[in-house]
């Protein structure tokens, strides 16, 4: 899945690939704004993404779907 996030006085937002569900990338958003902390995610490569829930300005989840694998019809 793919999440945006967008930083407040950044021009540019940040993208990342997640294997989180939508659910679970909500939690950690509301969890993060709750107690001020620090909202972290994981990419699909392991990598850690770190963002102060002070300065979010928003987050944007895609959809879940299966990547397809091959060449198929249709």
């Amino acid at each position: 899945m793919e999440i945006r996030i967008g930083v407040q006085n950044a021009p540019r937002e940040l993208v990342l690939e997640s294997t989180a569900t939508a659910d679970e990338v909500n939690e950690q958003v509301k969890a993060a704004l709750q107690d001020g902390g620090m909202l972290s995610l994981a990419d699909a490569k392991g990598r850690q993404v770190f963002v102060p829930a002070a300065a979010l300005a928003y987050v944007e989840t895609g959809e879940e779907q299966q990547r397809r694998v091959g060449f198929g019809v249709g």
